[in-house]
């Protein structure tokens, strides 16, 4: 394995590989891991983060008495061994396929019982689907970001009618007065990769800007209910989520550049922890992330979800919670 600089860690937090991981090498933060027996909190980032994301939280999720881990999930980081090629193995990225990649990993830390799994942005919707597919594993879970649509509904009465139509947002979007495109259509489409990762204003200053207007600093960021799923409401949210026709993520972000004087103010992520993603993202590029993307809209992988059609999960109690 090649060698790589050490994480700039907080004093109590591990990095370590786990081997065998279902076809993975799995890289894993880890925290309250010297205390004997502690109940176990698996931490689930998003798009674009790492297990290095939850490097705030983990020691006082420690200091509260948790056996805390928090993994590269497979297309991130230092996990190795997944496939990043736009046409490489889509079906690897399967929600239930990164559903076995943590119990393979639950299984390889020699733990019966998880007490919480917690995931933000999409690792949100992936923390839901384990507690679903195994709840007798799973005691809890906690939805940050994304809330989670449920298993799908099962068709009674299905056969020789005719579906209902489901509106096309992203037809709708399109034929807006100023066209728009939601960010998971072009997070699935070729581009994306190269659009960040080899931007004009460079790797760094895309991921400031992004993380910027993803965060609570952005005064633009208010929250609301919308009147409605179509094109018109939509259009309504910040760019970001639904941006300018022909335009990619980086010349969208490249707009809302925090000032020298808001990052050197911003104590959330400062230069030298921003530099860890930079390397990261930089060595890795993004496409492992945006094939998760991929699948959840691929036809076979959505029909996979039938298999749990009308399923009523009478076991961990799902807590949602929203943040900016």
């Amino acid at each position: 394995m090649t060698t790589m600089p050490a994480l700039p860690l907080p004093i109590g937090i591990r990095s370590r590989h786990v081997a065998g991981i279902n076809g993975l090498v799995m890289h894993i933060l880890e925290a309250g891991f010297d205390a004997g027996q502690r109940p176990v909190i698996l931490l689930l980032h998003g798009f674009p983060e790492l297990a290095y994301s939850w490097r705030k939280v983990m020691p006082l999720l420690a200091d509260a008495g948790y056996h805390v881990v928090a993994p590269d999930q497979r297309g991130y980081g230092r996990t190795t061994g997944w496939d990043g090629d736009y046409d490489g193995d889509l079906a690897s990225y399967h929600m239930f396929n990164l559903v076995r990649d943590v119990l393979a990993l639950v299984a390889a830390l020699g733990v019966r019982q998880v007490h919480a799994v917690i995931g933000h942005d999409f690792g949100s919707p992936v923390a839901a689907w384990y507690a679903l597919i195994r709840p007798n594993v799973f005691d809890s879970a906690v939805l940050m970001s994304a809330p989670f649509g449920g298993a799908p509904r099962w068709p009674v009465g299905s056969v020789g009618t005719t579906p209902s139509a489901i509106p096309n947002i992203h037809e709708q979007l399109a034929a807006l007065a100023r066209p728009r495109m939601h960010y998971q259509r072009f997070c699935s489409t070729p581009g994306p990769d190269a659009d960040m990762r080899l931007c004009s204003q460079g790797l760094h200053d895309f991921l400031r800007a992004y993380y910027h207007v993803k965060s609570a600093d952005w005064p633009r960021n208010a929250p609301h209910p919308l009147a409605a799923l179509n094109g018109e409401e939509l259009a309504k949210l910040p760019a970001y989520y639904v941006m300018e026709m022909g335009k990619g993520m980086a010349e969208t972000v490249a707009l809302e550049m925090p000032s020298a004087r808001q990052i050197s103010q911003c104590a959330w992520l400062p230069e030298a922890e921003l530099a860890v993603y930079v390397g990261e993202f930089g060595r890795t590029g993004f496409q492992g992330g945006l094939q998760w993307y991929r699948s959840v809209g691929n036809p076979g992988h959505l029909a996979q979800f039938l298999l749990f059609a009308g399923w009523k999960n009478r076991g961990p109690e799902l807590l949602h919670r929203r943040c900016k």
